[in-house]
C-alpha cells in the first residue's frame, strides 16, 4: 500500500472512532495530515467523520491548490497555519468536543493556559493550551491568530467553538486531542471542589524530563 493510501485509510479509521465515541457529531470537525512530499490530505467540507470515503479526501499541494478529491474543510487556513509555523507538524485535528467547548465558555479560565494541571499526561502531550477568541466558522483570522503564536503552541482552544491540536504524526495528534477533551472533562467535574493540582515543582519536573514546550 502506498503512503498516500495508508494515510487516507488511517484518517478515515481514526475519524470514525472519534465519531463513534461522541467526540464530534454531525458534520463537525476536520482532520488533515501531511504526506512526505508536502501535500496535505484533509477531510472535505460538510463531511461527517462517521462515513468518510478515503478516495474523496481532499489533496492539497504546498501552494494551497486542490489537486484531487472533494473541496477541503473551510477551516483549512487554520490547519495551514500550524504546518507553516510548526515544522514538526505532521497532522492537525479540530473537533467540536463537548467538554472542551464548555470549558472555553467559562469566564474565569486562564486564556494563556486553559487547562489546569490536573494530570501529568495533559502537561506531557499538550503543554500550555491557548484560548483564542470567538471567530465565525471558516474565518481566515483563525489561521492568522495561530500564525501569531509563532509556533509556540501545539494546541489551542477556539472560544465557543472547539479545540485544535497539531502533532508530529496523525496518531500523536489524535491522542493529544483525546487527552485535551478528557482533561477538560476532569476540569468541569472537579470545578468548585478544590481539587489537588500538580504543584509548580511537579509541572517543572515533567516539562524538563519529557522536553515539553512550556512558554
Amino acid at each position: 500500500m502506498s503512503e498516500d493510501a495508508r494515510l487516507r485509510e488511517a484518517i478515515c479509521r481514526l475519524a470514525r472512532s472519534l465519531f463513534q465515541r461522541g467526540l464530534t457529531g454531525g458534520a463537525s470537525g476536520n482532520i488533515s495530515a501531511r504526506l512526505p512530499n508536502g501535500d496535505i490530505l484533509a477531510t472535505p467540507t460538510g463531511s461527517s467523520f462517521g462515513d468518510l470515503d478515503p478516495a474523496r479526501l481532499s489533496r492539497i499541494d504546498s501552494q494551497g491548490r486542490l489537486r484531487d478529491g472533494d473541496n477541503p474543510t473551510k477551516e483549512m487556513p487554520l490547519h495551514s497555519a500550524f504546518y507553516a509555523t510548526r515544522q514538526p507538524t505532521g497532522a492537525v485535528v479540530h473537533l467540536h468536543s463537548t467538554h472542551s467547548v464548555a470549558l472555553s465558555m467559562l469566564p474565569d479560565v486562564d486564556p494563556d493556559n486553559v487547562l489546569p494541571p490536573l494530570t501529568p499526561y495533559a502537561v506531557m502531550r499538550l503543554g500550555k493550551v491557548k484560548l483564542l477568541p470567538v471567530y465565525l466558522p471558516g474565518d481566515p483570522a483563525m489561521g492568522e491568530a495561530v500564525r501569531g503564536l509563532a509556533g509556540r503552541r501545539s494546541a489551542v482552544l477556539l472560544a465557543n467553538h472547539g479545540p485544535v491540536v497539531a502533532g508530529k504524526t496523525l496518531d500523536a495528534a489524535v491522542h493529544a486531542m483525546e487527552e485535551l477533551e478528557e482533561t477538560a472533562k476532569l476540569a468541569l467535574l472537579t470545578r468548585g471542589l478544590s481539587p489537588r493540582l500538580l504543584s509548580d515543582a511537579q509541572v517543572a519536573d515533567i516539562v524538563e524530563r519529557f522536553g515539553v514546550e512550556w512558554e
